[in-house]
């Protein structure tokens, strides 16, 4: 006998208990479709269910990360017994200290000074949040210029009166963004030019010292309103990740060293938020595939029960193939590959539908990005394998021992 004898007699040996199953299959549609049903829910789920958590999980760091993930952040904390004439506030000459001593590590360092100011917007008089800022604001913040544009250096060294509104503002006082740029406002009895509209690059709704109703200045010309030089909050863009905390504590430092001491300022940045939203989102995600993965046992006992009751309708065949010859293995493997078939392609509609939902979705919501991780599907598909060699064990090794006399007796 050559070598290649035994692997032809091994491969026709498959092939006569794939065909025998595939008949068995195709025999009983309505029993097979149901139960290539439960796989079908149950790889899908899989997909979908992880589809959904990456979803959230991405939303979530992308709200923080449009804020700044390499974000730090400082302003002075008052005590209960500082009075205001006595607070050590933070001044611009802070501001460019920190510059200096961070050099290349930040990318941008930018103070914002605020004042309030009442306007009439539609017949009724408000309070409307003025910012003044530096041109490395827009960088910092993420701000997002709608129409107009930003001001430059030039303006706030010269100390031009020009400046943007948030979009909301913009609408009552113009009735859009685009009527709104090379508008006049009157702000202190000095006249602004409008050059610029602008939002947030993430809603923060009023979380930050940008309102809905805000108007941006240089800072060198809100001086003209404040009584002193303050700088509330001061922000830094780090430029490595991973020099985040360590640049938190430099300007700590800086900070203190450059005013009285007992004065306490707080500095924090936001990959602590970051980390945090990860790990929840970490464990949403696996607590939600863990219920995807009782959605597969479910099937898999399901598909269990479905060819136990076969090969109890079956008996009698099993006895006539036994007594005309067939091995006990050849009728152990025809069960088993049928369980599998069955899985496998209930598996693999499954993982068609998981991909197509999220597809179709794309295309009618082009703006919503919902990952499909390759990961989720070949896992899926192998559980799914997994899933009917594991169940169909017990009918193929009940099916392979039944006694042929007994089994052509059963009625």
């Amino acid at each position: 006998m050559t070598s290649s004898q035994p692997l032809a007699h091994t491969l026709r040996y498959m092939t006569d208990c794939l065909r025998f199953a595939i008949n068995s299959i195709l025999a009983s549609k309505t029993r097979s479709f149901l139960t290539a049903l439960s796989m079908v829910v149950a790889n899908s789920s899989v997909i979908l269910v992880v589809s959904v958590a990456l979803t959230g999980r991405d939303f979530v760091v992308a709200q923080i990360q449009g804020v700044g993930s390499n974000l730090v952040y400082a302003y002075y904390e008052p005590g209960s017994n500082v009075s205001p004439s006595e607070a050590d506030y933070i001044t611009r000459a802070d501001v460019k200290a920190v510059r200096r001593s961070l050099g290349t590590r930040a990318r941008s360092v930018a103070g914002v000074m605020s004042t309030w100011y009442p306007l009439f917007i539609n017949g009724q008089e408000r309070q409307v949040r003025i910012l003044g800022a530096s041109v490395h604001y827009q960088k910092v913040r993420n701000l997002q210029v709608l129409t107009g544009s930003f001001f430059n250096k030039h303006d706030t060294d010269t100390r031009v009166k020009v400046c943007l509104l948030t979009e909301t503002l913009a609408q009552s006082l113009f009735g859009s963004s685009q009527t709104a740029v090379g508008k006049i406002i009157s702000i202190h009895e000095l006249q602004f030019t409008v050059i610029g509209v602008f939002r947030e690059g993430v809603q923060t709704l009023g979380q930050t010292e940008v309102s809905s109703d805000s108007i941006l200045i240089p800072i060198t010309v809100i001086e003209y309103f404040r009584a002193r030089d303050r700088i509330d909050p001061l922000y830094i863009s780090v430029s490595a990740e991973d020099d985040v905390e360590d640049v938190t504590s430099l300007v700590a430092s800086t900070l203190s060293a450059r005013h009285r001491p007992g004065s306490r300022y707080r500095v924090q940045n936001l990959k602590v938020i970051l980390n945090t939203a990860r790990n929840i989102a970490q464990a949403l995600t696996t607590a939600l595939v863990v219920l995807a993965g009782l959605t597969l046992l479910i099937s898999g006992i399901f598909i269990m029960n479905i060819m136990l009751i076969s090969v109890g309708a079956r008996t009698k065949e099993i006895g006539i193939r036994l007594s005309l010859g067939a091995k006990r293995s050849q009728i152990r493997m025809q069960f088993l590959l049928e369980a599998v078939c069955l899985s496998m392609t209930g598996g693999l509609i499954g993982v068609i539908v998981g991909i197509s939902l999220p597809l179709t979705a794309r295309m009618f919501f082009p703006s919503l990005t919902i990952p499909i991780a390759p990961l989720s599907i070949v896992a899926a598909f192998m559980v799914s394998g997994l899933v009917g060699i594991f169940f169909g064990l017990v009918p193929a090794a009940r099916a392979a021992t039944l006694d042929p006399i007994e089994a052509l007796r059963y009625d």
